[in-house]
């Protein structure tokens, strides 16, 4: 039954290929997968927002912004001025409902590429079906590792994935001793026990081993929890010096609630970005989100050397009136990277940009985020991308890793709660 419908979605597919391709002077049709409603509700209207943006950038220009791709002119020049035109799609945070709604996007909205789906796991499952389909999908912010080890033919991530980022954690840790005293002492893990947390949790179990780090106990509790009462009591028994945690924004802010209402403190919590970089996390906690070290791949603070950065994130606060997170700024370049493959295909057809993305190679001149540029390996992974670590202090969030790019200095251990003014 399976192979029936995914042989229904490819033939569909191939039949609307040409129409696609003689409407491509007019529009071209890019369908986009995020959690619209649901408990990643607020993370989804900032990357819808940041969509949004980028699409305006392509279609209309953005005068000032020369470096940026598309800022000089309208459209899509090698597809006579096209425009991009955004299908939006909300999976709920659900993988079922991703695939399903990549299926509609296909199928019936009839469009040319997929741009998803933040959740690893739905991720996951709608590529999958636009793998079966023949469509490019470009996914900007999904960290599972595993998604890069399908041997998937039409599957691009520009994001880092876990493997580098969880490196960079305990990398961090291990510079942090040697070059400032600081001793990393117990450690205790808390992760959602979807996709991404179990992903996770392996890593830092593998990770730990090899920087010799002293990973006492690991927790995993369940996604779209309501409570985390008994995981915060394990937690404070295990009295661990340093926290590491994989939660989403429901589930973050959620967690740091519990540890201040149950007390518990450790010298630091460093996080694996996702919720801890949502705006809402800030918003939300106040004063209670300082501290907190967060892996990141985007900072405001890193516009003094790269001037792009704060170019691009004046246009979005005039529109939106919020600031880029990494969660958005990487959004809004995967759509970049998109369009500039279509672009340099010339066409609409699905072989062509597929093409087109991986011959991509993108300096980092060109890009609002701090990498060395977008070029796919065999498996669509970005190999030009890094990560960086960033505290929130005085409700903003500062990079305090790598250490030759920070604008302050870390404050380790974080005061207790009944210390804090």
């Amino acid at each position: 039954m399976k192979k029936l419908w995914l042989a229904r979605v490819a033939a569909v597919v191939a039949g609307a290929s040409f129409a696609v391709t003689v409407q491509a002077q007019q529009e071209v049709k890019i369908g986009v997968l995020y959690p619209l409603t649901g408990p990643g509700a607020s993370v989804g209207a900032e990357l819808r927002s940041a969509l949004e943006l980028a699409a305006d950038i392509i279609n209309n220009g953005a005068p000032g912004v020369a470096e940026l791709p598309f800022s000089a002119g309208k459209g899509l020049p090698n597809l006579k001025g096209a425009k991009i035109k955004l299908v939006f799609a909300d999976h709920q945070a659900n993988p079922q409902t991703g695939a399903s709604e990549a299926e509609r996007l296909i199928t019936q909205e009839k469009v040319v590429a997929l741009v998803g789906a933040y959740n690893s796991a739905v991720t996951a499952t709608s590529s999958q079906i636009a793998e079966r389909a023949g469509i490019p999908f470009l996914n900007p912010e999904s960290s599972s590792a595993t998604l890069t080890q399908r041997n998937f033919k039409w599957f691009f991530r520009t994001t880092p994935h876990d493997d580098l980022f969880v490196h960079n954690a305990f990398q961090f840790l291990k510079e942090l001793e040697a070059k400032k005293g600081i001793k990393a002492g117990s450690v205790v893990s808390l992760n959602e026990n979807g996709l991404w947390g179990t992903e996770t949790t392996k890593l830092q179990t593998k990770l730990a081993a090899e920087f010799k780090q002293n990973l006492v106990k690991q927790i995993a509790y369940p996604a779209k929890t309501t409570q985390l009462t008994s995981e915060v009591q394990t937690l404070k028994a295990a009295n661990p010096n340093l926290l590491l945690q994989s939660s989403y924004t429901a589930d973050a802010i959620l967690s740091m609630k519990t540890y201040k209402e149950l007390g518990f403190s450790p010298d630091m919590i460093l996080a694996n970005n996702a919720g801890f970089t949502d705006t809402d996390f800030i918003k939300t906690l106040g004063k209670d989100a300082d501290y907190v070290i967060t892996r990141e791949v985007w900072s405001l603070d890193l516009a003094a050397r790269n001037p792009l950065i704060k170019q691009v994130n004046d246009l979005f606060n005039a529109k939106y009136k919020i600031n880029f997170t990494g969660n958005s700024s990487r959004t809004f370049t995967g759509l970049m990277v998109m369009a500039d493959a279509i672009n340099r295909a010339g066409s609409t057809e699905p072989e062509a940009i597929r093409k087109a993305l991986a011959a991509t190679d993108m300096p980092g001149s060109k890009l609002i985020m701090p990498w060395k540029g977008v070029k796919f390996d065999a498996t669509g992974q970005n190999t030009l991308g890094q990560g960086i670590l960033v505290q929130i202090m005085d409700g903003k969030y500062h990079t305090v890793w790598p250490f030759d790019m920070a604008s302050r200095d870390v404050v380790w251990p974080m005061p207790k709660w009944d210390q804090r003014k």
